[in-house]
């Protein structure tokens, strides 16, 4: 059976995933060591993230093209996480970064396996789009922003704005010439490859062989400063006039281990590891289900916390970092033909046999021209088109973004994402606070009803018809009595009106009644009937209804219940439906 399965495979997809996966591969180098240094870490650290996680996930993932290792959030993530445990200047024994960052992805794919165990991939909906793409712009501008001196040979670090500033005043060292002249010219030729590669290379390939051509093209631009290094002859292995070098690499042996069991240091990074894990879920979702929806196919969003919990748990086994899906890696891969999660495998072999062979040249590429790469890659997935979007459909969503956005690049990743949860959150309670409900009345000539504010309908003297838009839960069901008195007062207002003997509420769009819900629906019933007034209802869905009679309402309700809206404001003595 799996002799058979196996051969099925070598003959109709084996080809296209390993040419995915070679193409792949290539960005995946410069990216493993570029992250790994924006967290702070020996640049082995995403080479050693981009190997075993990418075979766990595929054995446990569901996305077809999802690529998985270290990723800029996440690096930004950690980088924030180990710099609050770990000061750049501490000499505090026995803690290490690399230990932090084992722990960070232990901790991380711990979480996001209970949350496949307990089928809890609900917790995507905790991040609005507004928090969401607020989170992942300021995430951007923190990135960039911390990768300017870098690029430029100061010495300032941070990882928001005010930290950044600051070091870089303190510093008095705005930058190096020769740091600076790789780091700009490798984000000038990034930038001019990224618009005009394509359209130069389809003078002598097809357009799609252009389009993924183009997609190398960085690796060109990183080999050529490796040769400029190497021209140089510097007489240190870590600089070159003064040019921050990725240095000599480890040899190629990848240990396996558990990661520090310190129970202090785990508990200290438990709340940074379960911010990573809901950013990682949410992301790696958003980008497994962006690119399922283009192909036609289905994410399993349990299986992909399951994948995910595997990579982060290898990660931790394996020398590595917190990892997610990369948006860009999965795109290429998508778009080189990637058919099984096999071309993730594939890649993991072909980004091991490149490390083999291009340690060495790799420990030439200067740190100025990582940090140039990373600039262009956040600031290209930004989503400032989201802002003017945001402003255009709902302000106080355009301020959520804003206001989380503004808190990532200023303060802590951590507090951003809190704030956003708790607004977003703020912002459901005061919509869904008061019951939306709508005057109705009949389109003349139809049995449909309609909003008496958009429509010209006719109203039935002496019957109050209104449609519960939501349905009556803990967060609104109080107010439900406050509503309908208000809409009874309004129409005994209007002149020539005969007295209201009945309240129709039409419940096709109520999904469900929860216990408050029930008790508000009582207050009412007892409200109307103080008043002469009968309460009905019409269109109750049958597990709505269900949930009512096991509530014990048929003790205290004396209306009728339709089975159509039209019914209910025809018939005036008919039985209950």
């Amino acid at each position: 059976m799996f002799s058979d399965r196996l051969n099925g495979y070598l003959r109709t997809a084996a080809r296209d995933d390993a040419l995915a996966a070679f193409i792949v591969a290539i960005l995946l180098i410069p990216q493993s060591l570029a992250y790994a240094l924006l967290a702070g870490l020996p640049p082995q650290v995403g080479v050693y993230a981009s190997l075993l996680p990418m075979l766990a996930y595929a054995a446990l993932g569901s996305s077809r093209v999802s690529s998985v290792g270290p990723v800029a959030l996440t690096a930004l993530m950690t980088a924030q996480a180990i710099a609050a445990l770990v000061p750049a200047d501490s000499a505090t024994p026995g803690i290490s970064a690399t230990d932090a960052a084992l722990v960070l992805a232990a901790e991380t794919g711990l979480l996001l396996g209970a949350a496949a165990l307990l089928r809890l991939d609900a917790l995507a909906s905790l991040l609005s789009v507004p928090v969401l793409q607020g989170f992942s712009t300021g995430a951007a501008l923190s990135i960039a922003l911390s990768q300017l001196p870098v690029m430029l040979g100061s010495p300032a670090r941070g990882f928001n704005a005010p930290d950044v500033l600051a070091a870089w005043w303190r510093s008095g060292q705005w930058g190096q010439a020769p740091t600076a002249a790789f780091g700009i010219g490798a984000l000038v030729l990034l930038i001019l490859a990224r618009r005009h590669a394509a359209a130069l290379l389809r003078r002598w390939l097809t357009p799609d062989a252009a389009r993924l051509a183009a997609r190398c093209a960085p690796l060109a631009i990183f080999a050529g400063a490796v040769a400029i290094v190497a021209a140089l002859q510097p007489a240190e292995p870590a600089a070159a006039h003064g040019v921050a070098l990725v240095g000599a690499l480890p040899p190629m042996r990848l240990p396996i281990a558990l990661p520090p069991l310190a129970g202090a240091l785990w508990w200290q990074l438990l709340p940074s590891a379960a911010t990573i894990a809901l950013i990682t879920f949410v992301s790696s979702l958003a980008v497994s289900e962006g690119l399922a929806l283009q192909r036609g196919e289905i994410v399993v969003a349990r299986r992909e916390l399951a994948g995910l919990a595997g990579a982060n748990l290898v990660a931790a086994c394996s020398a590595g970092m917190p990892v997610a899906g990369s948006f860009s890696r999965g795109a290429i891969n998508a778009e080189a033909g990637a058919r099984t999660r096999m071309a993730g495998v594939w890649a993991a072999g072909f980004m091991a046999l490149a490390m083999l062979l291009l340690a060495a040249p790799l420990a030439l590429l200067p740190k100025a021209v990582l940090a140039a790469s990373i600039v262009l890659a956040v600031l290209g997935v930004a989503e400032w088109a989201a802002f003017a979007q945001a402003w255009r459909y709902s302000r106080s969503e355009f301020a959520v973004m804003l206001g989380v956005a503004l808190l990532t690049l200023f303060s802590s990743l951590a507090i951003a994402l809190a704030t956003g949860v708790a607004l977003s959150i703020a912002l459901l309670l005061q919509r869904t606070a008061r019951p939306h409900t709508a005057l109705i009345g009949r389109i003349p000539g139809t049995e449909h009803y309609r909003n008496v504010g958009r429509h010209q309908v006719e109203q039935t003297q002496g019957v109050l018809a209104l449609r519960i838009d939501e349905s009556l839960l803990f967060t609104n069901a109080r107010q439900l009595p406050g509503v309908i008195a208000g809409y009874l007062a309004q129409h005994d207002a209007q002149p020539g009106a005969l007295p209201t003997r009945r309240v129709l509420l039409l419940m096709s769009p109520v999904n469900h009644i929860d216990l408050s819900g029930l008790e508000a629906l009582r207050a009412l019933h007892a409200s109307l009937a103080r008043n002469g007034i009968r309460l009905d209802l019409s269109e109750v869905k049958g597990p709505v209804l269900d949930a009512l009679r096991a509530g014990g309402w048929s003790a205290w309700f004396d209306g009728r219940v339709f089975l159509s809206h039209h019914q209910g404001m025809l018939d005036e003595h008919g039985s209950a439906g």
